[in-house]
């Protein structure tokens, strides 16, 4: 066999069955070991045969339990066998023979079950390693230590009935080669909830995993450690799950976590030089029940266009705004229709560059019948280049299918609000629909944060004109602008849209002597939320939006830059400039000098103390939001003070969410994926993903690219994930892949459809690019004809 020690003589392959075992399902225990036995073993045999003599009278099976190898030489025995369970202990426990005798039936289409130190068990065979998927570290697992074991897969059947957070007493094995994406990890152990020792995973730390190997059905557990692990109801739970796939009794699939089942494809070719033919600088996506894809264009031009800087020139800023299709049937694009935006100002200080331009795109919930489409944009004929302002709206458009063209004439303005442009960024752009034809809309709050360092971007002084481009209070943090807020509308067919119940405020509030909130607020307190979502099967709000410049904490004036995702299930305040992250606060800036600090935000009763406020002074309370980081890392919190005010000592931090970090980070949000089972499609993904958020960022590098499991029972309430796992092989990273992440959803075919914005900013480039990634792991095994007792 490969890998057997020198010397091995050459083994003889089994004829068997294909598969082994029948309808009088039988699982075979084997207990050999090269040492002392251990006290588990008994304890499992025991379970197992308890879980086969449990359960409704068609899961059932008998057990026979050996420490003799020779068993795997019995063609006779295997045969009759369903799954092999391996309780054994370290060392070389098989003779060549022995170990190709398994093998046969593995590869006959057997099934297997290796428990905690099966790991070491066959160390010198690559063939039994890839059979179990990873091997310890030595000295790891030397004592039972109690740990939080997150159940990430939720459909399995060795999991799909245990808690989201399971709390386990078991001995902790560590790889030596982490085997996520090469097996189907359907547990994690947290490792911040025990000591690891060496050789520790991080926050990635798979304990329960299976894939289809070799013919056969391989599921492995690092758990069961201990004799009083197999006591335990949930670990049995977990164990029934496990030998109803492996002996045939139901079907799993062990594929959709493995990175290698999936294919991302880039589906548009570089533009012709000078022009934008295929793809405009990417700011958006939406894709159509038909199965096209709408995705926008912000407005930087192509990088050999001139980009006009100089505010005396009429032409300052002037870009065009496309919008693209491409046609999945066809695999051709077309250049809808485009925009004059106020938005092409190219780079340089927050005092020359812009972020405006078109900045999102919705289709409405009828557009198969109406054709409208909703676009949010920056117009360049409405920008004031004297006071500098200009103006955001939301527009609907009628788009003519059979002509692939938007009627540009057809526009109606639903929607619009003043924004200063004297100072950039953060102008947000998303939009979104809830299944009561609610549209949300994310706008972003523009102002620089450079005057205060970085940090709150509460300085009250700097403005042009009269009007401050320093202080976030008079926009995300007023509650009478719509700067830097979500917005929720209902769009009525004539082209106007009422406010729907439920909103952060009226708009007839009489507090403050009235006039002092707008009714279409529905969030308040979010700085750049470039990319929301709304789960179509809850009606839950996701967000994510972009934080300020300080690179690290500060004592006097509060948190680093934190970038942030939020679970938003109803009307509140996320809390900026005021708060951050988990209502960690910022401090008050003195006048006239605010360099000098006045006091920490109260984050449960904030005040809008600004001399440019024209809402409310009181504010709604700040939420806590769902993941936050920073260049340190993820979700950092520090000690509090009796008033609760964080240490802010990045000595005394802790990083609640360790599986990501930032840097030159952009939040970018994604959708909640919805499994539907009466899709026929070769690559929609898997029900494995049902239910998971995707949370991602700009950039690839440490920054996140993950879906995560939220608890619904805290979500709501700034619950941070309860499990997390990388994207990053899947919708890859680096060279050659899609290295900044603009806008992610999912289409009518089940696929996940991506844009690359490319690699230089405010224009587009060779990899702009709208991408596809697609599932092509194929069906759950065993098939459906292999089933025992169907």
């Amino acid at each position: 066999m490969t890998g057997s020690p020198a010397g091995a003589q050459s083994a003889q392959a089994l004829d068997l069955p294909s598969p082994p075992g029948g309808d009088d399902v039988k699982v075979l225990i084997y207990t050999g070991t090269a040492g002392e036995e251990s006290p588990a073993v008994d304890a499992g045999i025991e379970a197992i045969e308890k879980i086969g003599r449990s359960g409704p009278a068609g899961q059932r099976f008998s057990i026979e339990a050996t420490a003799n190898a020779k068993v795997f030489t019995n063609a006779k025995k295997l045969a009759t066998i369903n799954s092999v369970v391996f309780l054994t202990g370290a060392g070389d426990v098989l003779n060549a023979d022995q170990e190709a005798g398994l093998e046969s039936y593995v590869k006959a289409g057997g099934g297997f079950l290796g428990i905690n130190d099966a790991a070491r068990t066959e160390p010198y065979s690559d063939w039994y390693t890839g059979l179990i998927g990873a091997r310890p570290v030595e000295g790891s697992g030397a004592k039972a230590q109690r740990a939080t074991v997150e159940v990430g897969d939720r459909t399995n059947p060795a999991t799909k009935s245990l808690p989201l957070e399971w709390k386990h007493p078991d001995k902790w094995l560590n790889w030596t080669e982490n085997p996520s994406g090469k097996v189907h990890t359907v547990a994690r152990v947290r490792e911040s909830t025990y000591t690891p020792g060496t050789g520790a995973n991080g926050a990635d730390h798979p304990v329960s995993w299976c894939r289809d190997y070799d013919g056969g059905r391989s599921f492995y557990t690092g758990m069961g450690g201990t004799a009083e692990s197999f006591a335990e109801s949930d670990f049995r739970t977990h164990l029934r799950g496990a030998l109803l796939w492996t002996t045939r009794l139901v079907r799993a699939d062990c594929k959709a976590a493995i990175d290698s089942n999936y294919a991302a494809e880039r589906l548009t070719k570089a533009n012709q030089p000078g022009v934008n033919d295929q793809i405009g600088e990417p700011h958006g996506l939406v894709t159509a029940k038909d199965g096209r894809v709408f995705y926008i264009g912000r407005g930087g031009k192509d990088a050999s266009q001139p980009v006009v800087t100089d505010w005396n020139d009429p032409d300052v800023g002037k870009g065009e705004g496309e919008i693209h299709v491409y046609d999945p049937k066809t695999k051709e694009v077309t250049l809808a229709g485009k925009l004059t935006v106020f938005g092409n100002k190219g780079g340089g200080d927050e005092l020359v560059k812009v972020e405006e331009g078109l900045l999102g795109i919705e289709l409405d919930p009828r557009f198969e019948d109406n054709g409208w489409i909703y676009l949010h944009y920056t117009p360049h004929s409405k920008l004031d280049r004297d006071k500098q302002m200009a103006t955001r709206q939301v527009s609907r458009f009628t788009y003519n299918k059979a002509t692939n063209k938007i009627d540009m004439a057809s526009e109606k303005v639903l929607l619009s609000w003043p924004v200063q442009v004297h100072s950039c960024c953060h102008a947000g752009g998303g939009m979104a629909w809830d299944s009561k034809g609610n549209l949300y809309i994310a706008v972003g709050d523009n102002n620089s944060s450079q005057f205060s360092d970085g940090y709150s971007g509460n300085n009250p002084e700097p403005n042009y004109k009269g009007v401050s481009f320093a202080d976030a209070r008079r926009t995300a943090g007023n509650t009478n602008n719509l700067n830097g807020k979500i917005l929720r509308i209902h769009p009525e067919q004539d082209g106007t849209y009422t406010l729907p119940e439920g909103n952060l405020f009226t708009g007839k509030e009489t507090a403050e002597g009235g006039g002092k909130t707008r009714g279409e607020i529905y969030v308040m307190g979010v700085r750049n939320p470039a990319r929301i979502s709304v789960d179509k099967a809850t009606d839950t709000l996701y967000a994510g939006w972009v934080g300020p410049d300080a690179g690290e904490a500060s004592e006097t004036w509060g948190p680093a830059k934190y970038d942030t995702f939020a679970v938003i299930t109803k009307a509140s305040n996320r809390g900026w400039p005021y708060c951050m992250g988990n209502k960690q606060p910022y401090r008050d800036r003195n006048l006239p000098d605010p360099s000098k600090p006045l006091g920490w935000y109260d984050c449960d009763h904030p005040k809008n103390e600004s001399p440019n406020n024209d809402g409310l002074v009181n504010l709604p309370p700040v939420t806590g939001n769902n993941i936050w980081y920073s260049p340190q890392g993820g979700g950092p919190d520090y000690p509090r003070n009796a008033q609760g005010v964080p240490s802010y000592k990045e000595s005394e931090a802790t990083y609640t969410l360790p599986w990501l970090k930032g840097g030159g980070q952009a939040a970018m949000d994604g959708p909640v994926y919805r499994f539907d089972k009466s899709l026929s499609s070769k690559t929609k993904w898997p029900e494995y993903w049902d239910g998971k958020w995707f949370v991602g960022d700009l950039y690839d590098d440490t920054q996140p690219r993950h879906a995560v499991l939220m608890d619904p029972k805290t979500q709501g309430e700034g619950g941070i994930p309860v499990h997390a796992e990388s994207l990053k092989k899947i919708v890859p990273v680096g060279q050659g892949g899609i290295r900044n992440l603009m806008d992610w959803k999912f289409g009518p075919d089940g696929a996940l459809y991506v844009l690359d914005y490319g690699r230089g900013f405010f224009t587009s480039d060779k990899e702009s690019a709208l991408w596809r990634v697609t599932y092509k792991g194929g069906a759950a095994t065993p098939a459906a004809n292999q089933l025992v007792r169907r």
